[in-house]
């Protein structure tokens, strides 16, 4: 299904080549009021006064004007999205828009980024999820925007890159939103293939005989209860030149978790399309990787499946056996993400990447700790952390360090296997669950996050609707720019 995004065209001039059409549209901050004439009292009187995310309609014979607050704080690239979001929301029902807000920003930014800023965040605004619906609802009328940069902007190359990055985290999105009825692991398979044929990404895509040959334990053990094939999906972007590096992330695929035979119970269930969430954020970011280019080869494994109870589904008290040869004992089915993360990470380490991150919606109890907003970060090198962290705050997703206590391990000693899959305790279920994957990735440098509770939101904010954020995807892209 194509991404939802609402806007068909984004088209650029240069500053130079028409002021008149960009001074009717003239996005402002209070002390730029003068250039439309329009006085602090008004503004008072009209609530306006410049908080990032503000909008006001201004007062103009000639066309509608709409003033975008700024706000008072550094700008940085978070605030041309969410200041573009802002607009695109404000001004949704007109039928043309021309904007000068790349302008506004570009001295503090840089013109090119100012521009990706704007579009991206402006594309990702008119996101909606309307696949399922007879007619979609409330359809905006502004579907052609015109974007005023400076002299000597590439124009072409940076909304290449923005709607690159867009489209990654729209279908992202509509992966996360599908419900598991809709989304089987050969169809997320099926999504991640038209990836490839549009962005020229390599692609392996393993079925279940293939995960039998090697020797995928994990993923079979969670998909035994289950009348859809298992698949493992790697996407591979490979440079036409030498590379300088390998980067690997694995991306949890649990299309729907009920839980399997220790049964989830309806509230801990109905959301459980979302299991999905690390395996849409490595799909999302691999094609747009693919438009930067970059000089390294990224691979991107997805390990998917649906969790279902039936009577041959695995059994609390089972002993499976992952692909690096440890064997788990499966105390309780539920925590059945960390079984198929397994595989991707015996997987991924055999490669010897420069690093690997995996992205899992993995716990409650990290959703417990830190809330919607942010990520758990875990890992075993501090560097890699350091560099997934700083990938994280530019591309404005927020992450916590939180640690990987060796004291902790114990709670995983199994009397009949290497380890058991649930810790002992009742306390640190997060921590422990990060032990339990750093068991499967040898001695590579390795960061995980835990997405539990940012891959959606309750409530519409600046470019980021109601439900799936498609968070994840940007991290990836960063840490491939800055690598």
């Amino acid at each position: 299904m194509p991404n939802q995004l609402a806007i068909s065209s984004i088209n650029v001039v240069a500053s130079a080549a028409d002021n008149t059409t960009a001074a009717k549209d003239r996005p402002v901050t209070p002390n730029e009021l003068e250039t439309l004439g329009v006085t602090d009292d008004f503004l008072a009187a009209s609530g306006f006064e410049g908080n990032i995310n503000q909008t006001a309609l201004l007062p103009e014979r000639e066309a509608v004007v709409i003033a975008v607050g700024l706000g008072n704080e550094e700008i940085t690239t978070a605030t041309g999205r969410s200041s573009a979001a802002a607009l695109w929301h404000a001004s949704k029902h007109l039928d043309s828009l021309t904007s000068l807000l790349p302008l506004a920003i570009a001295s503090e930014l840089g013109a090119e980024i100012a521009l990706q800023a704007v579009v991206e965040g402006m594309l990702l605004a008119s996101y909606s999820y309307d696949e399922l619906k007879g007619s979609p609802e409330n359809t905006p009328n502004l579907q052609q925007i015109t974007l005023v940069v400076p002299d000597g902007v590439d124009s072409a190359t940076v909304l290449q890159k923005a709607e690159s990055v867009a489209n990654g985290i729209a279908l992202s999105r509509d992966l996360v939103n599908r419900p598991g009825g809709s989304l089987s692991a050969t169809q997320l398979a099926d999504e991640a293939m038209a990836v490839a044929d549009q962005t020229g990404l390599e692609i392996e895509v393993w079925d279940r005989e293939r995960l039998v040959n090697e020797r995928c334990g994990g993923i079979l053990g969670v998909n035994a209860g289950s009348l859809e094939e298992p698949r493992l999906i790697r996407l591979t972007w490979r440079p036409k030149g030498e590379s300088r590096g390998t980067l690997h992330f694995v991306g949890k695929g649990i299309t729907f978790d009920t839980g399997g035979l220790n049964l989830k119970t309806f509230e801990g269930m109905k959301e459980m399309k979302i299991d999905m969430g690390g395996a849409a954020a490595v799909i999302g970011a691999m094609g747009a990787i693919a438009a930067y280019a970059p000089d390294l080869t990224v691979i991107g494994t997805c390990c998917c499946t649906d969790n279902q109870p039936s009577p041959t589904a695995t059994k609390p008290g089972d002993v499976l056996n992952i692909r690096n040869g440890k064997t788990v004992e499966v105390l309780n089915t539920d925590a059945e993400g960390r079984l198929v993360l397994a595989d991707g990470l015996s997987l991924a380490a055999e490669d010897q990447p420069d690093l690997i991150v995996d992205l899992a919606t993995l716990t409650g109890a990290c959703l417990v700790a830190l809330g919607q907003r942010y990520a758990g970060l875990m890992g075993n090198n501090d560097d890699a952390i350091t560099k997934v962290q700083t990938a994280a705050n530019k591309a404005n997703e927020r992450m916590w360090h939180l640690p990987l206590p060796s004291e902790y391990r114990k709670q995983l000693d199994s009397e009949i296997a290497d380890l058991q899959n649930i810790g002992s305790g009742r306390f640190g279920g997060t921590l422990v669950a990060g032990l339990f994957l750093q068991e499967f990735v040898d001695e590579t440098p390795w960061v995980h996050l835990d997405i539990a509770g940012p891959v959606t939101t309750d409530e519409t904010e600046a470019e980021f609707p109601k439900g799936a954020t498609g968070f994840g995807v940007r991290t990836l892209i960063e840490i491939v720019n800055n690598w």
